[in-house]
């Protein structure tokens, strides 16, 4: 029996803030389409009173506020780099191109072709999210693309030194000190100063989220990723302090970041309720993580695996936190998240922060149908096909010859019955299919 203890808000409520983004999103969009450079400035100027001579950062700039960085967070930064690099290197490793004779004198096969130039989005409105620029930027480069742009919000009216370095650190080509969706509509669409990408990637709040939606297939995008959103499945093997604190520092990125419970122990239920409500009295950021979890947080209490399995898998998270007996049961049966968290001595915030698998990750059920960011989503897998021999072409052909033909393709049947004509000296009547 599956029982929610707490709900989060109506589903209608959040349609109509839904409606909200897009329209003010379609506005903002269409204005960065047709005024370029001035739009930006004005969104700049209203939402992050933010008016530079240019918003591209020159070297002199750069090395100014990596000079504001002190030597045990370029420590750190460097650290979690690393980390980030060593699995983004692995997972390349782990693509192979592939060239096979499939017959005799036709040869197939792919290549793995880095995108061109990638705009990549680091939030820093709330919190300066320097992590951000680890997971896009470095993920990238490491991939190979030729051209990476970098645009983070200021932060308290300036580069945020930190993130300006870790951007630098990580490889980006350009740096942009551009916030919310005047920064990814800039870098899709182009101005007179910044010219377009071909694919935009990172996190962001609603209105970032709802921009990448509209301009993808104008460019491409990594993944839906919005609020962040967190589940704990958990049983009587840990407590409640546990999974309050973990429940809690993720709620605290934003006022509309999901986090729910998910327990077969209705006393850890109630436990963490208590625990959320104790740890609210003293958390800096209690303000963001009480609204988050007013109106997005919930607690749900199954009787068995089976149904927290069930109920994970219609959620599809973006973050899987697994601390129960057997934390392997969910790796090998979950089939929906955006990625696990297995055993109570890993958390959310290592995948976040450090420990170097990426942390942008898809949101809203998105996890049904894709995997979040890693180096392979900068890469064109593009196909290849080669005939090396005259008998091969004529006998490709007489296949492909009668398949046209059982379409009504007659146009394309001729593009194979020349060939047998040509290779494999046959007299195929125009337009028609070649005989067995």
């Amino acid at each position: 029996m599956i029982r929610h203890l707490k709900s989060g808000t109506s589903s209608e409520a959040r349609a109509e803030a839904d409606r909200q983004v897009r329209e003010t999103v379609e506005q903002t969009l269409a204005a960065i389409e047709t005024r370029g450079d001035g739009a930006v400035r004005e969104l700049s100027e209203k939402f992050d009173s933010w008016s530079p001579s240019s918003f591209r950062l020159t070297q002199a700039e750069i090395e100014q506020a990596m000079a504001e960085v002190s030597a045990q967070d370029l420590e750190d930064i460097r650290f979690a780099q690393a980390q980030i690099r060593a699995f983004a290197e692995a997972q390349l490793a782990s693509m192979q191109e592939v060239e096979v004779e499939t017959r005799p004198g036709v040869v197939l096969g792919h290549k793995h072709l880095p995108i061109n130039a990638v705009g990549c989005y680091v939030p820093g409105g709330a919190y300066p999210m320097v992590a951000s620029a680890h997971m896009s930027v470095l993920t990238a480069k490491v991939a190979g693309v030729k051209r990476v742009v970098a645009a983070a919000p200021p932060y308290q009216g300036k580069p945020h030194p930190a993130i300006v370095t870790a951007m630098h650190l990580a490889g980006a080509d350009e740096i942009l000190v551009l916030g919310g969706v005047q920064a990814v509509g800039a870098m899709a669409i182009g101005t007179e100063t910044i010219e377009p990408v071909d694919m935009l990637v990172g996190p962001g709040n609603a209105f970032v989220a709802e921009a990448k939606r509209q301009l993808f297939g104008r460019v491409g995008i990594d993944l839906f990723a919005g609020p962040t959103e967190t589940l704990v499945i958990a049983d009587d093997t840990v407590d409640g302090l546990l999974c309050a604190t973990d429940l809690l520092g993720q709620a605290e990125h934003g006022p509309t970041s999901p986090a729910a419970l998910l327990t077969n122990s209705e006393k850890l239920a109630e436990d963490t309720m208590a625990a959320i409500n104790e740890l609210l009295t003293k958390l800096p950021t209690a303000e963001i993580a009480r609204k988050a979890w007013e109106h997005y947080g919930e607690i749900i209490v199954c009787s068995s695996h089976d149904e927290m399995l069930q109920v994970a898998d219609e959620m599809a998270y973006e973050h899987v936190q697994v601390m129960t007996e057997d934390p392997e049961l969910y790796l090998q049966k979950l089939s929906n998240y955006g990625a696990l968290f297995l055993g109570p001595r890993t958390n959310v915030a290592y995948g976040d922060k450090v420990i170097g698998t990426n942390h942008t990750l898809p949101t809203k059920k998105a996890a049904r149908y894709t995997g979040g960011l890693w180096v392979g989503k900068f890469l064109k897998t593009c196909t290849y096909q080669r005939v090396l021999t005259d008998e091969a072409s004529a006998e490709i052909g007489s296949y492909c010859s009668r398949l046209c033909a059982l379409e009504g393709f007659a146009g394309h049947g001729e593009q194979a019955n020349e060939r047998v004509r040509r290779y494999g000296k046959r007299d195929v009547p125009y337009a028609t299919a070649v005989d067995p």
